[in-house]
């Protein structure tokens, strides 16, 4: 029998339970056959824990009568929890889409559109720190154990040569790096993690039309992005931690990234 063609649409499906059981074992060898449809399933599965963590309070309440008419006009008022799941699932969506994540992305004056390109990479980057970093066991798709494989791999993926940065003189060691979407682009981050257990992250991606550089913090407490877009490239170091440390690391990355891009 002819192995049919999987696409992203199934990898929802497997995710949720809904792939046919007799073609999981032909979605399995598409998914390991295609690295980065392998790390796009990683990243919605992880997406999907973080907003099972968020609303787990809620997550098995009957949607409110008000709300239960608009989904269906003929629909009574008391739903299944799949239902019920499916709304505390889109709302949640749209909360981090608008800027929620614990309020880590942009403001209300950001939600016209008129997003720019620095601003975008930022954000991206915080959104991308906000639910990884907080990962254990699922942080990344290459660990630093694997070092050499995951810089040609990235390098390959992105469409840029990359290093990871030596930020051991400032008290980080590499954890190890993914594959991200970014916008129509793809993008490489990097995990990093001090003594202490506090994280930073490099997002990196392709940005050949673009130049500037700055910092970037959202409303709230949250983490604060240093970027720059250079050289056929933008990056963003994102954490939680003293300014000073962070612009001091971001500085030694920006270097080591473009001595790299050379060699």
């Amino acid at each position: 029998m002819t192995r049919r063609d999987f696409s992203e649409r199934d990898i929802h499906l497997a995710l949720d339970g809904e792939l046919p059981p007799d073609e999981r074992e032909a979605f399995d060898e598409w998914l390991a056959e295609n690295p980065e449809m392998q790390a796009r399933s990683a990243r919605y599965e992880a997406d999907g824990r973080v907003l099972r963590d968020a609303f787990s309070d809620v997550l098995d309440e009957p949607v409110p009568a008000r709300l239960a008419r608009i989904l269906a006009d003929d629909a009574p008022v008391q739903r299944t929890h799949r239902t019920s799941r499916w709304w505390m699932a889109a709302a949640a969506v749209l909360l981090l889409a608008v800027g929620g994540a614990g309020g880590y992305l942009a403001g209300a004056d950001r939600l016209e559109g008129d997003t720019s390109a620095k601003d975008q990479l930022a954000e991206e980057a915080i959104a991308a720190h906000v639910i990884y970093a907080a990962e254990t066991r699922h942080a990344v798709d290459v660990p630093a154990s694997d070092k050499d494989h995951m810089e040609v791999w990235l390098s390959k993926r992105v469409g840029l040569k990359l290093v990871s940065p030596d930020l051991s003189p400032e008290g980080f060691h590499l954890v190890g790096g993914r594959l991200l979407p970014a916008g129509e682009n793809r993008a490489a981050m990097l995990l990093y993690e001090d003594g202490g257990g506090n994280r930073l992250s490099m997002f990196i991606t392709a940005e050949p039309a673009v130049s500037g550089k700055g910092t970037y913090a959202g409303t709230g407490r949250g983490p604060r992005a240093v970027y720059w877009l250079d050289k056929g490239y933008g990056c963003a170091v994102v954490g939680s931690m003293p300014d000073k440390r962070l612009d001091a690391v971001a500085a030694s990355a920006y270097r080591q990234l473009v001595a790299g891009m050379s060699l």
